[in-house]
């Protein structure tokens, strides 16, 4: 125990200590250990029941096998020797994707795995210094520097391989995965100013309502540093898991979370729960966040229909008025951006015609 420094302080509680590179880890939850998992699978055994008999929460499974849920650790992976470029890192993670896709009867075991999966994250501590990347930058298979990659370096070369591996397996009839990387939870701006390029290009401009890869991240609380940055999450309205407890036992004190002046200003965010067996202290961890935050919400059966439409008062206690408030704003501000752009664009047109008529002219 003294091999791992921990203390009973605030540091306690952080999810990138010396445990994570401590064999305690490797004791208690991997699955490659003298005892062959078997603590994590009655450890997980616990959790599964506890969710079953749970009338109030759902729970999407984050499992880090290196390929799921993507750590950020290329420069520990360099300087032990399994790696020798970030290229042999990215292969590691999509050939055997690629592979599955094209032969399922390659990895069986594979096969039916994916069909459960529904997304891709990827994590490690924002809080970390990096070097921002250049137009300079080398490609993948020229990178085997010991330093480890940027934020944005990594999300564009994961981004790229899953739009190509979604594209082969929508030809195939196979499910595709989202992207919903855990961003602004610490770190650079930048972090979340890359997560959303990446959407605006896969959906091709500013016309849309949810990228079709990347629906949501993770935290996101570093928002409240760009109400620029705000108004184009708003625009989109990508998803914002935010996770009031868990920040503030890592990054931000609760009463600075933005969660409440991200919801009064119309971002699409939600309350859920992190690291639910470290931070929470009940078997309700997703109610504790709600009741923590002194806000209870039911839905109706229609719940995802946009305005008033998908609200059941009789449920929510939200009135239709509030509903049609908030949906009738956003309408408002997406017509004046597309307005902005069309106008832009046919002056643009007309510009090049009057160009284009003049040069004639002089011929």
């Amino acid at each position: 125990m003294d091999t791992v420094d921990m203390h009973a302080d605030k540091s306690l509680f952080h999810p990138f200590d010396k445990f994570t590179l401590n064999r305690l880890r490797e004791i208690f939850i991997k699955q490659d250990n003298l005892i062959h998992g078997r603590f994590l699978a009655e450890l997980t055994q616990e959790v599964l029941n506890d969710l079953e008999a749970s009338k109030y929460q759902h729970a999407e499974l984050r499992i880090s096998i290196y390929g799921r849920k993507i750590p950020r650790l290329y420069n520990v992976y360099r300087e032990s020797g399994i790696i020798d470029n970030f290229q042999q890192m990215l292969d590691n993670i999509f050939e055997p994707l690629f592979e599955v896709t094209r032969d399922p009867s390659s990895h069986p075991q594979l096969h039916v795995f994916l069909s459960q999966v529904v997304g891709f994250d990827m994590v490690d501590d924002e809080s970390k210094p990096e070097r921002r990347p250049t137009k300079h930058c080398p490609p993948p298979s020229e990178w085997d520097s010991k330093h480890n990659c940027a934020y944005s370096y990594y999300a564009y070369y994961i981004y790229a391989n899953l739009y190509t591996l979604n594209k082969f397996r929508e030809s195939r009839g196979l499910n595709t995965f989202t992207f919903r990387p855990h961003a602004g939870e610490a770190g650079d701006i930048d972090h979340l100013v890359s997560a959303f390029v990446l959407c605006e290009n896969i959906a091709h401009g500013i016309n849309l309502r949810k990228s079709p890869f990347l629906q949501n991240i993770a935290h996101g609380i570093n928002l409240r540093k760009s109400p620029y940055l705000q108004y184009m999450f708003y625009l989109t309205q990508i998803g914002l898991c935010m996770s009031p407890l868990s920040n503030n036992s890592l990054f931000l004190d609760y009463h600075r979370n933005p969660f409440p002046v991200f919801f009064a200003r119309g971002l699409s965010c939600s309350l859920s729960t992190d690291d639910p067996l470290q931070i929470h202290l009940t078997r309700e961890p997703l109610v504790e966040e709600y009741s923590v935050a002194a806000s209870k919400h039911w839905v109706g059966e229609e719940y995802w229909r946009i305005g008033p439409e998908g609200n059941d008062v009789q449920r929510t206690n939200v009135p239709d008025l509030r509903h049609r408030y908030r949906h009738d704003t956003y309408a408002d501000e997406m017509r004046l951006v597309m307005h902005g752009m069309l106008t832009y664009k046919a002056r643009k047109m007309a510009a090049q015609a009057a160009a284009l008529a003049a040069a004639h002219g002089n011929y």
